[in-house]
């Protein structure tokens, strides 16, 4: 099968990993020839840590290298594509627009999928002149080592799309979760609500940030705590994401101040070296200075509270 992923970033070149690593010839566009180039070297520099753990083989790293194109060409992009998944920002003007490119470039029977983690796909797939092809596909950071699938069912899919969209998912070897297009969907409304109260944990000093994720990865086994998984994901898209809920579903979304003032300032996490941490080479090297100063107030009774650095 052919696949066209949209979107070199960090939900992008992980779907076009996993579906090279599936067998798939797979096209990955972005508008910048700079991000494809850092796209497939996140992609290299994946499949050779799963052949220095023993996960991968020498030869399926090279034959899902060799498995995906890069261009920053639309048109060519999705040329003869059977499945076009969008991950673009998370912008409904920007995924609607990109919709109606792609509905544009490609056969008829083309499927046509949207990565969105919280935005109506009815809206926007409310622009294709056949809506019932569009599906989400909402795939899990990282895309290579997550197991699930959410599978969204907009109001004007066709049985077929949905049905293509699970065996889509099950093929990667992942587990497929069909939902229907609310809000937020499934993961996205809880991994946001237990995000923003950590956060608003941290801003009322009940512990620190390393203390807060500790506390969820030992206690409730969970791979990564929630304030490092936002800045993993990009404090904008956490913020993006909080409004639109916030927008459908009440004031229990409402962002909170410190987000706010980390994105306006442009500490987005990961992606640029800080945010409630600080990150060098994609790894924690520290905790930023407020939310340090924030997780210590926990301790200002005279107690002796845990520092980590």
């Amino acid at each position: 099968m052919r696949i066209s992923v949209l979107g070199a970033g960090t939900m992008g070149h992980g779907i076009a990993q996993v579906s090279a690593m599936a067998g798939h010839d797979v096209t990955m566009r972005d508008i910048e020839s700079g991000i494809l180039e850092d796209g497939l070297d996140a992609i290299e520099a994946n499949l050779q840590g799963g052949v220095d753990r023993g996960k991968v083989t020498a030869d399926e790293k090279t034959a899902a290298l060799d498995r995906i194109d890069t261009t920053t060409d639309l048109d060519s992009a999705v040329a003869g594509a059977d499945l076009v998944v969008e991950a673009v920002p998370e912008q409904m003007e920007i995924k609607q627009s990109t919709f109606e490119d792609v509905e544009a470039a490609v056969d008829d029977d083309a499927i046509i999928a949207s990565n969105t983690s919280s935005l109506s796909v009815t809206e926007i797939a409310s622009v294709l002149d056949d809506p019932s092809r569009a599906i989400g596909l909402h795939f899990f950071n990282p895309v290579h080592i997550m197991g699930l699938v959410e599978v969204v069912v907009p109001e004007q899919a066709s049985e077929r799309t949905v049905r293509f969209g699970s065996d889509f998912a099950e093929d990667l070897g992942k587990e497929a979760v069909v939902v229907r297009d609310t809000a937020g969907f499934a993961s996205s409304r809880l991994g946001v609500a237990l995000g923003v109260e950590a956060i608003r944990m941290l801003e009322e000093g009940v512990a620190s940030p390393r203390d807060i994720d500790a506390a969820m990865e030992l206690g409730y086994n969970h791979p990564m705590g929630p304030i490092e998984l936002g800045d993993v994901v990009g404090l904008d898209v956490r913020l993006d994401i909080l409004e639109h809920l916030r927008e459908e579903l009440g004031e229990r979304f409402k962002p909170p101040q410190s987000l706010r003032r980390k994105v306006r300032a442009g500490k987005l996490g990961k992606k640029t070296g800080e945010g409630y941490y600080v990150w060098e080479d994609g790894e924690v090297v520290g905790v930023s200075e407020d939310a340090a100063a924030a997780g210590q107030a926990s301790s200002d009774d005279g107690s002796e509270g845990p520092v980590w650095e």
